[in-house]
């Protein structure tokens, strides 16, 4: 086992130790006041020697990873440590999955040359969130930051908290139940077209002059992402009707998209409260860092209204609650705190995701018309009406080869989460190589999905008929590449996202409706939105789409 590298606190204890064994045994050479100089001094002597062995001769003569491959670049002392700030996150773990020569772990190492490895294919991913996926647990510093805002719910919890919570959460996302969901999610889906119809009829007559031929407008697509995405996850999950798409000031939304702006000064925030001692953190002089405080516990103060409301609702009607936090209750396994962590987590999770993925859809759409046309005359051959669906709407829908084709290179292309961070808990092994316990291991979706090793050439081009068999013109599951382990978006394993098939669902009820509502063009043709975000990724400037409404 590699030496563990001494705490502040043990330098502390341990001057403090020297200082007591000095003044016992050389008391005569000591000046007056003893015990404070000599502590300083101690201090200092062992601050000097520690930073030395840590900075110094650790990290080149004796870390059992000093002979993995390393990314060229960095700065002296702080190392890769400012790729923490990368726009998009994951763009630096991209270039060394994609240009350093490696058997499936990089050493991209961090602030103080301390030793961070990157897991770059799919054996290595599989060691890490299958075999061994209990060696390694979220950072407490990451998992405490959202915690802030969500509680310990299942995307936050390790070790056994999180095996029961997924144990007795499972059943609300079976197969079965996402089925069912399919109407809801094409219901807002039509929903959300009326409200952006309106908006855009609204654009055109504050343009002035004459109504155009078909009517045009321009809409802010990231926002009316979040109010869609957070109408269906309220009622599915919540089995309440939250209507913020015809709310312009609803608070619940108004807090979440506060919270998850994709700011640089969120980006600095994060920084400082992984890095930083909590409570100096948290009373940074930055606005955000007040902000956060009001709108975390306004949102969990609106968490427990929901709880408290629902469980009324259950007393009165047992049996006509079917949506997710209904059946935790009727389980009876989770207190009042943490049914309001789940609902939390469930609001947050359940809206982001699909509303980031249904956002990057749009953009791409709007910048491939040929692919946005073949899809559109696909829908509309399945679904000739978007007001009278056909009855299997699920069975239609997961049968269209493009439309799932156009979903799943989206969600490859933009993982909601680019990069998810593990420590180790325990010192383990990856690919043969002895890893000491507290290494920081980056799992990046944004990297993996990219990577040209396991998807060609073409990897980070817009390509959604890699998801169709030629042969057969049927839709496929793989993309072309090899391994499961070569799509990251969902994770894989014990800590995969729990909603994944819900999140692809609902994608494709928005996308389907969509298109076959409008036709989508960037209003300026030669804007290129950055991806940006701390722990997910949209648009960093928004997205501005220029919509046409089409006939029928």
């Amino acid at each position: 086992m590699a030496p563990s590298v001494p705490a502040p606190l043990l330098v502390v204890l341990l001057a403090a130790a020297q200082t007591v064994l000095v003044l016992v045994v050389f008391p005569q050479f000591l000046p007056e006041n003893p015990f404070a100089w000599t502590f300083i001094r101690f201090i200092s002597l062992n601050f000097g020697l520690w930073t030395i062995w840590r900075v110094f001769i650790y990290p080149f003569y004796l870390s059992p990873l000093r002979h993995l491959p390393m990314p060229k670049g960095g700065y002296p002392i702080i190392a890769h440590g400012l790729e923490i700030f990368d726009q998009p996150p994951g763009r630096s773990i991209q270039e060394a999955v994609a240009e350093v020569p490696n058997d499936g772990l990089v050493n991209c190492r961090g602030y103080l040359y301390k030793d961070q490895l990157l897991v770059t294919d799919p054996k290595t991913i599989a060691e890490v969130l299958v075999h061994k996926c209990y060696d390694f647990e979220k950072p407490v510093r990451a998992r405490n930051f959202l915690a802030s805002v969500l509680g310990d719910g299942l995307v936050l919890v390790e070790g056994d908290e999180h095996k029961f919570q997924r144990k007795h959460i499972m059943p609300a996302f079976s197969f079965r139940h996402i089925k069912d969901l399919y109407p809801l999610f094409w219901s807002k889906a039509i929903e959300f077209n009326e409200v952006v119809a309106a908006a855009v009829r609204e654009c055109t007559e504050e343009a002035g002059g004459e109504k155009p031929p078909r009517n045009s407008g321009v809409i802010e697509m990231k926002h009316y992402a979040n109010k869609v995405t957070m109408d269906i996850i309220g009622v599915a999950g919540l089995g309440r009707n939250i209507n913020s798409l015809h709310n312009p000031d609803d608070e619940l939304m108004r807090n979440f998209e506060e919270i998850t702006a994709p700011t640089f000064e969120q980006v600095i925030y994060f920084a400082a409260y992984i890095s930083l001692p909590t409570w100096l953190a948290e009373n940074l002089p930055l606005r955000i860092a007040r902000r956060r405080k009001i709108t975390a516990a306004n949102v969990r103060n609106i968490g427990r209204d929901f709880v408290k409301e629902k469980k009324e609702l259950i007393r009165l009607q047992s049996d006509d609650h079917k949506d997710i936090l209904s059946v935790l209750i009727k389980s009876n396994d989770f207190s009042d705190d943490m049914l309001v962590d789940q609902a939390l987590t469930f609001l947050a999770a359940g809206h982001e995701t699909t509303s980031s993925a249904f956002t990057w859809t749009s953009y791409l759409l709007a910048t491939h018309a040929s692919i946005q046309n073949r899809l559109r005359d696909e829908i509309g051959a399945a679904i000739p009406s978007t007001t009278s669906p056909p009855p299997d709407l699920a069975a239609t829908l997961e049968s269209l080869p493009l439309l799932n084709a156009v979903c799943n290179e989206v969600l490859r292309l933009y993982p909601t989460v680019p990069v998810t961070l593990r420590n180790t808990v325990r010192t383990t092994s990856l690919c043969g190589v002895t890893v000491p316990a507290g290494t920081r291991v980056a799992i990046a979706p944004w990297a993996i999905n990219r990577s040209p090793h396991l998807w060609g050439p073409d990897s980070c081009t817009f390509v959604p008929d890699r998801w169709i068999d030629k042969a057969t013109g049927q839709a496929n599951n793989h993309g072309g590449a090899t391994s499961n382990y070569s799509n990251m978006t969902f994770l894989h394993g014990p800590r995969s996202c729990i909603g994944q098939s819900f999140a692809k669902a609902e994608l494709r009820a928005l996308v389907a409706a969509f298109v076959s509502a409008f036709e989508i063009e960037l209003e300026d043709p030669s804007y290129v939105p950055m991806p940006a975000g701390v722990v997910t990724i949209k648009p960093r400037d928004g997205l501005r789409l220029r919509l046409t409404a089409l006939e029928g």
